[in-house]
């Protein structure tokens, strides 16, 4: 004949009991407390059962956590603290020859570790002196070194640059799409180190500015805001990559503000008479 079957929580429940036994007969008086904490522990392990948790439970769960997440900071704000070490002031005087002066604004990006600035050649073209002022506040005269008239850009170095100089990362115009975001730093109308933001328009524009002979070909085509004083600033991807030189603006109006064409030259051109490689 079969012997009956024996559950596992009747055998636990055996067990429990001759443990509770052998306590009584061999557990000083003086343990008392500590027999009774024992048995509290090994009744919660072995009949409390847990309790589980409720969508209402996940859910405050959820929200809490998301709550007290700190949001990652925008690409703009990444780019801005990115380029900003690099970015030039530049302010130019020309004099005439009844001493009448004329005075200008523009941007340039430190673009290696020897402190040459590149900057559009109509920003500097023609002046008598220019002064530039790094992002760590040092300012120097400076001197034209090199010049690209066909492609609007020029090489300008500091007479005295600054201790320790941060170069921008030069990116690959190549790899970017029509559509990819825009940025653009530099100092429109004179208010230092501003942002602006937008997408590439198209690629291979040509551009003629006001008053030169030369057309520009093969330039960037942006909608990100361009004013007086953006000229010769960096243009930027979304890792604060410089993948062009601001060049100028295309208004059909005499007027000379943004609306919302603007272009820059490729990177790889700007320093190809530089003797560096194509990026």
């Amino acid at each position: 004949m079969n012997e009956p079957s024996v559950s596992r929580s009747d055998s636990l429940r055996g067990r429990i009991k001759i443990f509770f036994a052998w306590l009584k007969r061999g557990v000083p008086f003086g343990s008392g407390i500590l027999s009774a904490l024992l048995a509290f522990i090994l009744y919660n392990l072995l009949f409390v059962k847990p309790t589980q948790l409720t969508v209402g439970d996940v859910n405050d769960s959820v929200a809490s956590a998301l709550a007290s997440a700190t949001p990652p900071a925008a690409y703009s704000a990444n780019v801005y603290q990115i380029i900003r070490p690099s970015l030039v002031l530049i302010e130019v005087e020309e004099t005439h020859k009844n001493a009448k002066a004329d005075h200008g604004l523009g941007s340039g990006v430190v673009v290696d570790s020897f402190g040459n600035i590149l900057t559009s050649l109509h920003v500097v073209e023609g002046s008598t002196t220019i002064k530039v002022t790094f992002a760590d506040g040092t300012e120097s005269e400076a001197e034209i070194v090199l010049e690209q008239p066909e492609n609007d850009i020029a090489v300008i170095q500091a007479l005295d640059t600054p201790l320790s100089v941060v170069p921008a990362v030069l990116g690959n115009p190549n790899s970017m799409r029509v559509g990819d975001e825009a940025f653009v730093v530099g100092n429109p109308f004179g208010l230092y180190s501003s942002m602006s933001s937008g997408v590439i328009s198209g690629f291979d524009r040509v551009f003629r500015s006001k008053g030169s002979d030369f057309e520009i070909q093969g330039m960037i085509q942006v909608d990100a805001a361009i004013n007086p004083g953006n000229s010769g600033g960096p243009l930027l991807n979304r890792d604060g990559h410089v993948i062009g030189i601001v060049t100028g603006i295309l208004n059909p109006t005499e007027d000379n503000f943004f609306v919302g064409i603007g272009f820059a030259v490729p990177i790889m051109t700007a320093v190809g008479g530089m003797g560096s490689p194509p990026y």
